[in-house]
């Protein structure tokens, strides 16, 4: 049996029994990194010292009978997460030797359950991107085909967690970063409501789409993610005063009569025919399982791409406005303080980031804002209103995750337009706040996964885990491993 390779509450079962140890859950995690780390490359930084350190820190909580849901278990982080004293890069070389003063309110509430942190997984710089070609450091690789890409921005985790470096992962989701990757690597990536998970600590992108998230091998390790890092946070204004549901209690309830909306918007020319295919067999299964499928219309979804890339560039180029050269991070050299700035800035910022900066600065600028800017917000708000609308008639939506399964590295990096439409059916999700899941729902001809995503109401992540869990149990497309 290799500890590595299964689900938290497998492992949970074992070590509370103590049959195992948390240093052997270690042990055979590093030496898969050891294995296969070269070749898919999912992290930029690897925590083995601290990692052994948090093992007999959650042994000692174990024989104390003090463990709790994750005491023992190795997670993946984002690189765009603070950890205290540990290099969080953002995938940047602006950040490249910057060390946190201070956690994430998502990865101390980790530590408080006793977590294990394997280590900092690659991204797209400051998460701009949808292939995790775009980092500052280095490409990760799909484990599924080293020659694809695995998704982006949270490529890394989801490639972790598919490669069994990690038994679970946080990513980040702005227009698609978890539930993309997710969808590419074959395993399930949730996007909670927008305010749900507290994004102190958390590098901004853009701040009113941004959302942490889990990434794991099935539905009911994600329940347990979410169970650990859900909840209202002073330190972030935007975080929700909402009670957190026991999200596990979804699990294993009937969807018999379940509503669920297919929108028609989402099955469109030029979707990949095998994407296609078995999205539609995944809702004949719900349908077998009692679920009631209804056509529904989210009329504005063709404005979602222009929308989002307006708004995300927006914020983008107001929130990296910090990165100077100045407090932390890369400085230059330069002949005076404003060449120091450019000079930093040149240096230090990747080409998309740069394009997205212009991009946000141009939308921001005199002459210019009410064209886009504020265009871009009223759009959003129609979006929203879709939603909205079709949630009166029904319970979840179901569509494609992705038009496409994973593309091969390289093939989009020079068209950034068409790597932007990668995002097409997980963009509105963003712009509208809503919770969505991307669970495994199929595997291509050349062996690629594919994911069917679930959306669900405000602040209803319950009936998006009742059907996922639902669908999952009645199949087995997320019991495959790829074979590297």
């Amino acid at each position: 049996m290799k500890l590595n390779e299964l689900t938290i509450s497998e492992l949970r079962r074992f070590l509370d029994n103590r049959e195992i140890k948390p240093q052997e859950v270690v042990d055979d995690i590093y030496k898969r990194v050891d294995g296969v780390e070269d070749n898919v490359r999912s992290f930029i930084t690897i925590t083995k010292k601290e990692a052994y350190e948090m093992a007999a820190d959650a042994e000692q909580a174990i024989l104390e009978n003090k463990g709790s849901l994750l005491t023992g278990i190795p997670v993946a982080v984002k690189d765009n997460m603070c950890t205290k004293d540990i290099l969080t890069t953002c995938a940047s070389k602006i950040l490249h030797n910057f060390k946190p003063p201070y956690e994430s309110t998502v990865t101390t509430r980790l530590k408080e359950q006793g977590y294990i942190l394997t280590g900092k997984t690659n991204l797209d710089e400051f998460a701009m991107g949808s292939s995790t070609e775009n980092s500052g450091f280095h490409i990760t690789r799909n484990p599924w085909d080293l020659d694809c890409v695995p998704g982006g921005s949270s490529g890394g985790s989801a490639a972790a967690v598919a490669a069994d470096e990690c038994v679970a992962a946080l990513g980040s989701d702005t227009g698609g970063s978890i539930r993309q990757p997710a969808a590419f690597c074959g395993v399930v990536g949730l996007k909670p409501t927008y305010g749900r998970v507290s994004r102190y600590g958390l590098v901004a992108f853009a701040s009113s789409l941004d959302q942490i998230g889990p990434i794991t091998k099935n539905v009911s390790d994600a329940a347990i993610m979410l169970n650990v890092i859900a909840g209202h946070d002073p330190l972030d204004s935007t975080s929700a005063p909402i009670n957190v549901p026991d999200f596990a209690q979804a699990l294993g309830q009937e969807i018999k009569g379940l509503k669920i909306g297919i929108p028609k918007e989402y099955f469109i020319e030029g979707i990949d025919r095998e994407v296609e295919d078995f999205v539609r067999l995944a809702i004949k299964k719900l349908e077998s399982l009692g679920a009631i499928p209804i056509e529904v219309s989210l009329p504005h979804t063709g404005y979602a791409v222009a929308t989002y890339y307006i708004l995300a560039t927006s914020e983008a180029s107001s929130n990296l406005a910090r990165y100077d050269g100045v407090k932390y991070g890369l400085r230059a050299n330069g002949k005076d303080l404003l060449d120091m700035y450019m000079q930093t800035r040149s240096e230090g910022f990747g080409a998309e980031v740069k394009r997205r900066i212009m991009l946000g600065t141009y939308a921001l600028s005199s002459g210019y804002y009410d064209a886009y800017y504020k265009k871009g917000q009223q759009v959003r708000t129609l979006i929203k209103q879709d939603f909205d609308n079709v949630f009166n008639d029904v319970d979840v939506i179901v569509t494609p995750t992705s038009p496409t399964p994973a593309f091969r590295v390289g093939e989009k990096a020079a068209d950034p337009l068409q790597m932007y439409l990668s995002d097409i059916f997980t963009i509105s999700v963003n712009l509208a706040g809503i919770p969505a899941i991307s669970i495994p729902c199929g595997f291509t001809k050349d062996n690629l996964p594919m994911g069917l995503q679930i959306m669900g109401r405000h602040f209803d992540e319950e009936s998006i885990f009742k059907t996922a869990y639902a669908y999952e149990q009645s199949t087995e497309w997320h019991l495959r491993r790829p074979s590297l």
